[in-house]
């Protein structure tokens, strides 16, 4: 099934449920009133809510409505936790070989993971502000998944079971503030504003055979000012599956309902099939020429995030967004 939260002028948004094609929608409120809650409670309302689904496709609920991307939050506009990884090592690799580091083999067999911020997620169609262009403004193309409750030292295999929703992600990097901040040894802090997410989260039967090993084998198209430039495959080149990132994150503590685990900025070695952030381009760049020679995102511009089905039809909703400089308090 597909979820999203409409805004209500709350904080957590209203709850609808979302047809498989993403042209109706009808609110949960009978059912539960915030995703939060169906998280909490999962064996007993997700029951309920893939009933109202399966009515809404068959085009028989009776208080559908056309469904507004615009109008949605963040599935989850605030989270318990935001955990983002970085398993696909194509990505870790380039950034390091154009700064000319290495790359540890330890990051081979351990995997890279940064907390997040998690108070403020933005919707899909929020806009990107940030106060200094110059602070190096760059989308970061991912997927997501938000789990049940896991116990502390859970295996990747009870870790995939706790799975419950997938997400499309804009993590959003300033890379102008990283170097500073990673010298203090202490990891990201304002070099990560608010991330975004796509309009509907799923359930992983939504994708069928794509979802394979706690992998989502399909495209992320990435559009920059309108233009592609990324269509990067998320499966094959994921070095850590959802299931080992989540086991990660449970080595020390328990994972709570409503945790979101990012899988990082999808990358593939072949080079014609773009990038999915604006960092890989210039790494590339640096290590042909020298230098880079493509610039950050600036005011104006646009970036439009999505992935499709099989069937061609679009799994997550569109993440579209502006940046923006907001005007002085």
């Amino acid at each position: 099934m597909k979820l999203a939260s409409y805004h209500d002028g709350s904080r957590d948004g209203q709850l609808v449920v979302v047809s498989r094609d993403l042209s109706t929608a009808h609110y949960a409120s009978g059912i539960a009133g915030r995703l939060q809650q169906v998280l909490d409670d999962w064996n007993f309302l997700s029951p309920q809510l893939e009933d109202l689904y399966q009515t809404l496709n068959h085009g028989k609920a009776r208080h559908a409505f056309p469904f507004e991307p615009k109008r949605c939050l963040a599935p989850l506009p605030r989270a318990y936790q935001w955990a983002d990884g970085s398993a696909y090592l194509n990505h870790v690799e380039l950034v390091r070989k154009a700064r000319g580091a290495e790359m540890p083999e330890s990051f081979r067999t351990d995997p890279l993971m940064y907390q997040g911020g998690s108070d403020d997620l933005l919707g899909p169609c929020a806009d990107i502000l940030c106060v200094d262009p110059a602070w190096g403004v760059d989308f970061e193309a991912e997927l997501a998944v938000v789990t049940g409750d896991l116990p502390l030292g859970s295996t990747p295999e009870a870790a995939l079971e706790g799975v419950r929703l997938l997400m499309l992600v804009n993590d959003v990097s300033l890379r102008h503030l990283i170097p500073a901040e990673l010298a203090k040894g202490f990891g990201f802090l304002q070099s990560k504003p608010a991330t975004a997410f796509g309009p509907v989260a799923v359930t992983p039967d939504e994708l069928g055979n794509a979802w394979q090993g706690g992998r989502v084998h399909l495209n992320l198209e990435t559009l920059w000012n309108g233009r592609r430039v990324g269509l990067v495959d998320a499966g094959p080149e994921m070095h850590f599956h959802f299931g080992e990132l989540i086991a990660h994150l449970a080595k020390t503590r328990r994972v709570r309902a409503g945790s979101i685990v990012g899988g990082g900025t999808v990358s593939n070695r072949d080079a014609t099939r773009g990038y999915a952030c604006i960092a890989e381009k210039r790494a590339l760049e640096t290590l042909e020429h020298g230098e880079p020679r493509t610039g950050f995102l600036q005011p104006g511009d646009t970036v439009r995030i999505e992935v499709r089905g099989g069937d061609g039809q679009s799994v997550f909703g569109a993440i579209e967004q502006t940046v923006v400089v907001p005007q002085a308090a």
